[in-house]
C-alpha cells in the first residue's frame, strides 16, 4: 500500500512538472481604435504577483507579435504605445496544445492628462533595434545650452575625440542625419557641433546601406556608420536655435550661430561661427588632404616629417587636446523639402576659412636588426584653408513602380603652408649621423564634383525589382612650391637643395551599378548584379633646381608625368532568404581588373590583369527578449596602385627616398564579423559586442632599407600574409537606489604583420588594449556627477629588437550644480598620464575648466556665462605611437589658460503646438 501512494505521488508529482514546464506561443495583433496595427508596440509578459517581466517583444509593420517558450503561470499581457492608454489582460492558458491566440487587442487614445503621466515614465536609455542602437536622450543630463556632441559624449560605446570626430564600438562615423535626412552634406561635426542637445528625442547609430541595396534588399556591402539624430515631436514643427557671443583675455573671442526652422516636413537651417579657441564646428577632409601632401614634399633633409599612420600629417588632437593654434570661420545654410507627394529636394552651401600654427618636437626611435635608429626633429607650421562646397539631392517617385534620385556636389578649396624644421639622425651609439634645416612654402587648389543617378523599377510581381546606379567623380588640382634645404653627414658630404615645383592632378572616375531581383516564394530572393568603374588618373610634376642668379635648371630626375587607367567588370549573384526569427544571404561575384600606367621617358608602360573570385555571407538571427547576433563574411582586393607600380624613383627627400615596383600583386582580403546585443527593459540592462577578424594574402607593405649615412630607401612588397583581431563589449546598467548609473567598455586589437628591413623579414605583433568606465549620479534637478576613466596600453613585439610598450590614461571628472535663482556652477577636469619606458619619459597633464552661469528672460532664453578654460595654464599635447618598427613621441603647442564671458540667447518657438502622432520601438516602462 505504501509503496502504491509513493508511486502515485511520484507520478502526480511528474505530471504537475510537466504541466507547469509546458512552454506556449503567444501571439495576437495590437490595434489602434481604427483597427489598424500599430507598428512598434511594447508587448510584455509580467508576473501578477509583483509585475517582474518575463518576457516581451515589439509588433511588426502589420502590428502582429509572437512570443515563444512562455510557461503556464499566474501572468499579466501588457501593450505600451506613446499616446494610447496601456492594454492589459490576464492570460488563460487552453488545456490543448501549445498556441495562445489572443486575436486582437484595441488600444484607446489618452487624455491630455494621461499623456503627461505616460511621457513621465522611466525609458530604458539604451534599446536594441535589429540592427540599430538607439539611445534615450532624456537619460542622460546634459547643461543647458549644450549642443548635440555633449549628449554624444554620455553615450555608452560613443566616443567623441577633441576635433569632433566620433567613433561607436571602436568604428568612425562618418554620416549624421537629422531625422533621416541630410544636414550640410557629408560632415558630421556640422550636425553634432551646432544642433542644441534638448532638441533631440533619440540617438540612432546603424550601418546604413546604400540606397540601392535598401531598394532591392540585398547587402552589397557598402556601409556607412550613420548617427541618426532624432528629433523631439514639438521640434519638428518650430523654430528653435541659439546665438552665442563671448569675449575673453588675451584677446580670445567666440561667437557662433545657429538656427533652424522646420514646419511640415520643411527644413531650414542656418549656421555661422567665428573664434580663435579652437573651437571648430566643421571637418577638415580638405585642409588635412592638403597640409599631408605638402609635408611630402617638404622633405629635404633628415626625416623631415614623419606621419606615421596619419595620412594628415597634421594632429589636430593627440593626447585628448586640440593642438596648435588655430583661427576658423565658417557659415552656411542648409535646407529640406517636400516639394510635393512625389518630390523631396534637399541641399546646402557651406564656408569656412582657417588658420593653423602649430609648433611641434617628435622623438622617434626605428629598429634594425643590429642597431637602433634614433630622429630628432623639431618643426614650425603656419597652414591656411579656405572652401567653398555645395551639395544637392532630388528624390523623384513617378509613381508606385518607379523612381530616380539624382545627386551631385561640387567643392572648391584654396591652401597654403609655410614650414620650417630642423632634424637629427643618430645611430645606435648615440653618434650623429646627418642633420638637416629646411624651409618649404607651398600653395595650391583644388576644384572637385561629384553626381549620380539612381533609378528604381518595381514589377508588378511582389519582390521583382531592376535597379542602376551611375556616379562620376571628377577632381583638378594644382599646387605650387618651394623648397630650401642643407643636409650634412657625418663623413662631411653637404647636400643644398634650393628647389621650385609645380604640379598638376587630375582624376576622372564613372562607374555604373545594375541589379536585378527575382522573387522565388516563399520569402526568397536571387538577386543578379553587374558593375563597371573606371578611374583615370594624371599628374604632371615638374621639379626646377635653382642656381645661381635665379636660373632655373629642369631636374629629370624628380620630375615625372604619368597617366593610369584602372578599370574593372565585376557581375555576380546572391541569393537571400527572409524568416520571422533570421536572415541569410549567400552569393560571390568574379572581378576582372586591367591596370595600365603610361610613364614619360619610359619606353615600356606598365599593364596588369587581375582575377579574383569573391564570396559572400551574411546571417542574422533575433532571438525572443529583444536579443540579436549578426555575422558577416565578405572578401575584398587591393589594387596596388600606379604610384606603388611605377619604377621611378623619388628622391625629393635625399634622406628618404621611395622607389616603386612594378611586380606588385593585388592583396586578397578574408573579412569576418560578429555582433551580438541584448537589453532587458525591466532591469535596464544593455549589453553589446562584436568580434573582427581579418586574414589578407599577399598583403602590401613598405619594405626599408638603410645605406652607410642612415639615408632610407622604402619600397612596396607583397608578404605572405597580415592577420587582425579586435573585439569591443560594453555592458551598462542603473543602480537605482543610488541615482547612478555604471558603464563599462573594452576594447582589444592585435594585428600581426611582416615588415622587411635591409631585405631582413621581421615578425611583428601590435596588441593594444582599452578600457573605459563611466560612472553617472543625478540628484533630481539639483546636482549631477560624472567619473570616466580611460586606461589604454600598447605593446608591440619585433622578431629583431627590444619589445616596446606605452600607457596612455584619462580621469575625468564634470559637476553640476544648479542653485536657486537659476544659477548654475560647472565643474570639468581631467588629469592625463604618458609613461613611455622606451624613451624614458613620463608626461602629467591636468586640464580644469570652470563656469558659472545664469538664465534669465521669459522661458530663460538668456543665459550670461563666465568660463575659466585651462584654469592650470597646461599648454602642451602630447602623442604616443608605436608601429611596424618604429615608436615615436611628439609633442605640440597647445591653447593656455583664458577667462571668457559670453551671452547665449535661445530660440524656442512652436509653430504647430499639437504637434503629431508618434510612433515607434522605444520601451515604456510604465508604473
Amino acid at each position: 500500500m505504501k509503496k502504491s501512494i509513493l508511486l502515485s505521488l511520484i507520478a502526480f508529482l511528474f505530471l504537475s512538472h510537466m504541466a507547469v514546464a509546458q512552454r506556449y506561443t503567444l501571439k495576437g495583433q495590437v490595434q489602434d481604435e481604427k483597427q489598424a496595427g500599430l507598428p512598434g508596440a511594447t508587448v510584455l509578459i509580467l508576473q501578477v504577483k509583483d509585475s517582474s517581466l518575463v518576457s516581451f517583444t515589439s509588433t511588426n509593420p502589420q502590428g502582429e507579435f509572437e512570443i515563444k517558450n512562455v510557461s503556464r503561470g499566474d501572468l499579466l499581457l501588457k501593450a505600451t504605445f506613446l499616446g494610447y492608454s496601456p492594454y492589459f489582460k490576464q492570460l488563460q492558458f487552453p488545456e490543448e496544445g501549445n498556441v495562445l491566440d489572443l486575436g486582437k487587442l484595441a488600444m484607446q487614445p489618452l487624455s491630455n492628462e494621461l499623456k503627461e503621466v505616460m511621457v513621465q515614465g522611466e525609458k530604458s536609455p539604451v534599446v536594441f533595434k535589429k540592427d540599430t542602437i538607439e539611445y534615450n536622450a532624456g537619460s542622460f543630463k546634459t547643461q543647458p545650452n549644450a549642443v548635440a556632441e555633449d549628449l554624444l559624449k554620455k553615450l555608452p560605446g560613443v566616443d567623441v575625440e577633441t576635433d569632433g570626430s566620433i567613433s561607436v564600438k571602436g568604428e568612425k562615423v562618418q554620416r549624421v542625419t537629422v531625422d533621416g535626412k541630410e544636414f550640410f552634406g557629408r560632415d558630421p561635426k556640422l550636425a553634432t557641433r551646432n544642433l542644441p542637445a534638448d532638441a533631440i528625442d533619440k540617438v540612432q547609430v546603424f550601418d546604413k546601406k546604400s540606397d540601392q541595396a535598401m531598394f532591392t534588399g540585398i547587402d552589397d556591402g557598402q556601409r556607412e556608420k550613420t548617427i541618426n539624430l532624432q528629433l523631439k515631436e514639438e521640434k519638428r514643427n518650430s523654430a528653435f536655435g541659439n546665438a552665442m557671443a563671448g569675449i575673453g583675455t588675451d584677446e580670445r573671442y567666440q561667437a557662433k550661430a545657429s538656427l533652424n526652422r522646420f514646419s511640415n516636413g520643411k527644413q531650414l537651417s542656418f549656421l555661422g561661427m567665428a573664434n580663435n579657441v579652437n573651437a571648430q564646428g566643421f571637418g577638415f577632409d580638405d585642409y588635412m588632404t592638403f597640409s599631408g601632401g605638402m609635408q611630402q614634399m617638404a622633405g629635404g633633409g633628415g626625416r623631415v616629417t614623419i606621419t606615421s599612420d596619419n595620412s594628415s600629417g597634421v594632429p589636430l588632437n593627440f593626447g585628448g587636446r586640440t593642438n596648435g593654434l588655430m583661427d576658423s570661420y565658417a557659415g552656411g545654410l542648409n535646407f529640406n523639402n517636400q516639394l510635393s507627394k512625389k518630390v523631396e529636394a534637399n541641399g546646402s552651401y557651406f564656408f569656412n576659412k582657417l588658420n593653423h600654427n602649430i609648433a611641434r618636437d617628435l622623438e622617434r626611435l626605428e629598429f634594425l636588426r643590429n642597431a637602433d635608429v634614433r630622429t630628432d626633429q623639431r618643426s614650425r607650421q603656419l597652414n591656411g584653408n579656405t572652401n567653398h562646397r555645395a551639395n544637392f539631392t532630388v528624390d523623384y517617385k513617378i509613381d508606385s513602380a518607379n523612381s530616380v534620385k539624382v545627386t551631385g556636389a561640387i567643392g572648391y578649396n584654396e591652401t597654403s603652408t609655410n614650414q620650417r624644421s630642423e632634424v637629427e639622425t643618430y645611430n645606435g651609439e648615440n653618434q650623429l649621423q646627418n642633420q638637416s634645416t629646411n624651409t618649404a612654402f607651398s600653395d595650391g587648389s583644388a576644384l572637385n564634383a561629384n553626381g549620380s543617378i539612381l533609378f528604381r523599377h518595381r514589377f508588378p510581381k511582389a519582390g521583382r525589382t531592376i535597379s542602376s546606379n551611375t556616379e562620376f567623380r571628377t577632381g583638378m588640382n594644382q599646387n605650387d612650391g618651394t623648397l630650401q634645404a642643407v643636409n650634412t653627414f657625418a663623413d662631411g658630404l653637404v647636400n643644398v637643395l634650393d628647389q621650385e615645383n609645380k604640379q598638376e592632378t587630375e582624376n576622372h572616375s564613372l562607374s555604373t551599378n545594375l541589379a536585378y531581383t527575382e522573387p522565388l516564394g516563399n520569402r526568397r530572393y536571387l538577386e543578379a548584379n553587374y558593375n563597371y568603374r573606371q578611374n583615370i588618373n594624371k599628374v604632371d610634376r615638374e621639379v626646377y633646381d635653382v642656381e645661381e642668379g635665379e636660373s632655373q635648371l629642369y631636374n629629370e630626375l624628380l620630375s615625372n608625368s604619368y597617366t593610369s587607367n584602372y578599370q574593372y567588370h565585376r557581375a555576380g549573384m546572391n541569393f537571400r532568404m527572409n524568416r520571422r526569427e533570421y536572415s541569410l544571404t549567400v552569393g560571390s561575384s568574379l572581378q576582372h581588373t586591367d591596370l595600365t600606367g603610361e610613364l614619360l621617358g619610359f619606353d615600356d608602360d606598365i599593364r596588369h590583369s587581375y582575377q579574383n573570385v569573391l564570396p559572400t555571407l551574411r546571417f542574422n538571427y533575433e532571438f525572443t527578449g529583444n536579443r540579436r547576433i549578426d555575422f558577416n563574411y565578405e572578401t575584398t582586393v587591393q589594387e596596388p596602385t600606379i604610384r606603388q607600380l611605377q619604377p621611378v624613383v623619388d628622391n625629393s627627400n635625399p634622406l628618404n627616398i621611395y622607389e616603386g615596383n612594378p611586380e606588385l600583386r593585388p592583396a586578397y582580403m578574408h573579412q569576418w564579423r560578429l555582433n551580438f546585443s541584448t537589453f532587458d527593459p525591466g532591469t535596464l540592462i544593455n549589453f553589446f559586442t562584436f568580434v573582427n577578424a581579418s586574414y589578407t594574402n599577399n598583403a602590401i607593405t613598405n619594405a626599408q632599407s638603410y645605406t652607410d649615412r642612415l639615408i632610407r630607401i622604402t619600397q612596396p612588397v607583397n608578404v605572405s600574409h597580415n592577420t587582425m583581431v579586435s573585439g569591443f563589449a560594453s555592458l551598462g546598467f542603473p543602480v537605482k537606489k543610488l541615482n547612478s548609473r555604471f558603464n563599462i567598455g573594452a576594447n582589444v586589437r592585435q594585428q600581426e604583420s611582416i615588415n622587411l628591413v635591409n631585405e631582413v623579414a621581421n615578425d611583428i605583433r601590435i596588441q593594444n588594449l582599452n578600457g573605459n568606465l563611466r560612472y553617472e549620479y543625478r540628484l533630481k534637478e539639483l546636482f549631477d556627477f560624472n567619473l570616466r576613466a580611460n586606461y589604454t596600453v600598447q605593446r608591440t613585439k619585433y622578431q629583431f629588437g627590444d619589445d616596446q610598450q606605452f600607457f596612455n590614461q584619462t580621469y575625468s571628472a564634470e559637476t553640476n550644480l544648479y542653485l536657486p535663482k537659476l544659477f548654475n556652477l560647472n565643474t570639468n577636469f581631467d588629469y592625463m598620464l604618458f609613461d613611455n619606458p622606451g624613451f624614458d619619459f613620463s608626461q602629467r597633464i591636468p586640464m580644469l575648466n570652470m563656469s558659472i552661469s545664469k538664465q534669465f528672460l521669459k522661458n530663460k532664453s538668456g543665459e550670461l556665462k563666465l568660463s575659466v578654460l585651462n584654469v592650470l595654464d597646461e599648454n602642451l599635447g602630447v602623442n604616443q605611437t608605436a608601429n611596424i618598427n618604429y615608436v615615436e613621441r611628439e609633442t605640440l603647442n597647445s591653447l593656455g589658460r583664458y577667462f571668457m564671458l559670453s551671452f547665449t540667447y535661445s530660440i524656442n518657438k512652436h509653430l504647430n503646438p499639437m504637434g503629431n502622432r508618434g510612433g515607434g520601438r522605444s520601451i515604456q516602462i510604465i508604473n
